[in-house]
């Protein structure tokens, strides 16, 4: 599979996560989302796009994505909307990403896809 953006043919595998990490940049971004709401999900709030930099972030420091328990932790402090209780957070998550928070911010932030313990 693939996207086309300014032009260029970026590969995707058929789940549609980047297939090389390097082609992501704010118009990939932008086509991602676009696709993301495309399929029916609701449209992207700030606290989302916030979201979506913080993977972008936490993987080029720690080459790896955060987990669904490492961003429950952060109750949002870093980007965005900001919580007090775990589970709220976790609630406002899914409420966000239905499909599971972990995957499609590594999807829309043009990480790799997340191998097993993702949304715990």
């Amino acid at each position: 599979m693939s996207i086309e953006v300014s032009g260029k043919i970026i590969e995707t595998d058929e789940e549609g996560y980047l297939v090389n990490l390097n082609d992501w940049n704010e118009a990939v971004a932008e086509a991602l989302i676009k696709q993301h709401e495309s399929a029916g999900h609701k449209p992207l709030s700030e606290t989302a796009q916030g979201l979506i930099a913080y993977f972008r972030e936490y993987y080029q420091e720690k080459k790896v994505h955060p987990s669904m328990h490492k961003l429950v932790l952060s109750l949002g402090k870093y980007h965005g909307e900001h919580f007090h209780d775990q589970e709220a957070y976790k609630n406002f998550l899914y409420e966000l990403f239905p499909h599971g928070p972990v995957r499609m911010l590594c999807k829309l932030a043009g990480l790799p896809k997340p191998k097993d313990e993702v949304e715990t």
